[in-house]
């Protein structure tokens, strides 16, 4: 028989806030089946948040310097939650209780105890938030488990940042809800627009119009369309871009450009699902679908009057935040090999691939014109290389050198996360090359992946 020890099993950790030392002791005994952290102050509770990062906290609402109130308490479940908003925290209190559970449940609480603590009742409370958080947690792993490569519209990317939006794109496309895509130029908005069509299952056309690109004068013909000799040059009567998307969609970029006056004639189309055309005296019902975006900061708009708050909100029934480019780890030297491949064979050019310098600048180049930047570049190199290799030079870039983390651990994990992620698409997910980019041995590197997810 072996006298190797048998292996240590690792306990959930279970931090007990609470100032009361008896209180404290009980609560210990009670959970034999956790690693128990305790504190009885606001700072001491943050402190173990931080080193320990406990999945669950039971959380007494009087805490010093308020013992007999809940102000200390419900300062530390927001900064608890502030922290690391996974953390499902059991709010006690015996102060006010209805008025607090409903506070400490709009906080973000997970759930409420009323005192005296029933300590078999709080155990099934405990276990069951221990339980959900393991699920969140192996739902959002699964949800990264995507292999890079193109999805929704077309698009290229491995990123999770943009797979989250593309799934969240994925979910609303077949509701009948208008849809709001912000996110800075360049980031692929008008692809994503087409992709929510396409998924859609709307038998019409996507039809897409830049709102910024048209004069005022002739926005409003563009959009509803006119009727012969309904002004000089009118010659015929011509429909317009909502007419013409009927049944699909109509997909309106830049929309913060678009004038005051002419808000209130499409918030009448929105509310009312009919048209006039310029000129015309006949209402047209017409069946189609609104997406539209903007790089402005649409909030900022209508709180200055310059865009009408009811059209807001019947064009942002669902609201979807793209990333920029610099906020998607790996997509830069994805989309730029995509990018090569794609220019080389239109000009039959020799370059056909990045040098190393290219690929390193690349990855630390902030892209503030986003994918249409990169394309640019990436499309001037092609033409400029002189050999095989297109180098940072040919890119015109300078190698130059995110959400706070909660502790050192969590900021370690976060560059490595980021230079892996680097790596793998530098090296087109083969893991040797990966490996020797970041001068590690394979095995080290299917360690690193296996800890964090991450997939090639």
């Amino acid at each position: 028989m072996s006298d190797a020890p048998a292996p240590t099993r690792l306990l959930p950790k279970l931090l007990v806030v609470e100032d009361d030392a008896g209180l404290q002791r009980q609560l210990r005994w009670a959970y034999d089946g956790y690693e128990i952290f305790t504190a009885s102050t606001r700072e001491e509770a943050i402190a173990v948040l931080r080193a320990e990062e406990p999945p669950v906290v039971t959380l007494d609402l009087g805490l010093p310097p308020d013992p007999d109130g809940t102000t200390e308490g419900f300062a530390t479940l927001e900064t608890i939650l502030s922290l690391r908003p996974d953390t499902k925290v059991i709010v006690a209190s015996g102060h006010g209780a209805h008025e607090s559970m409903l506070r400490a449940i709009s906080l973000g609480a997970w759930d409420f105890y009323q005192k005296p603590i029933d300590i078999d009742a709080l155990g099934l409370i405990v276990a069951r938030a221990f339980h959900v958080h393991a699920l969140e947690a192996e739902n959002r792993r699964l949800a990264e488990r995507v292999e890079a490569g193109a999805v929704l519209g077309g698009m290229l990317t491995g990123a999770p940042e943009m797979l989250k939006v593309t799934r969240t794109i994925e979910r609303v496309a077949s509701a009948d809800v208008s849809v709001m895509l912000l996110g800075a130029s360049g980031t692929g908005k008008e692809l994503l627009a087409r992709g929510l069509h396409d998924k859609s299952g709307r038998k019409g056309r996507f039809v897409a119009i830049n709102c910024a690109a048209i004069p005022e004068t002739l926005l409003e013909s563009e959009l509803f369309g006119h009727e012969k000799g309904a002004f000089t040059g009118a010659v015929k009567t011509t429909e317009g871009k909502i007419e013409l998307a009927q049944g699909g969609t109509l997909f309106l970029d830049e929309i913060g450009d678009v004038p005051l006056p002419l808000q209130v004639k499409l918030l009448r189309f929105l509310q009312e699902r009919v048209i006039e055309r310029v000129g015309g005296r006949q209402a047209i019902a017409v069946d189609t679908r609104i997406v539209c975006a903007t790089h402005q900061d649409i909030d900022a708009m209508v709180a200055d009057n310059r865009f009408r708050e009811d059209l807001y909100y019947r064009l942002a029934e669902i609201v979807v935040r793209i990333p920029s480019l610099a906020e998607r780890p790996g997509d830069a030297g994805l989309l730029a090999r995509h990018f090569l491949r794609k220019y080389a064979g239109q000009m039959n050019t020799a370059a056909r691939s990045f040098a190393p310098d290219a690929l390193a600048a690349i990855d630390a180049w902030g892209w503030p014109g986003n994918v249409r930047e990169l394309e640019n570049r990436v499309k001037r190199a092609a033409i400029m290389a002189e050999g095989k290799h297109v180098t940072a030079g040919d890119l015109d870039l300078d190698a130059q050198a995110g959400i706070e983390p909660v502790n050192l651990k969590a900021a370690r994990e976060l560059a490595d996360r980021k230079a892996i992620r680097h790596a793998l698409a530098r090296a087109e997910g083969n893991i040797s090359g990966t490996a020797r980019l970041l001068g590690i041995s394979r095995p080290t590197l299917y360690d690193l992946m296996k800890a964090y997810d991450l997939q090639p």
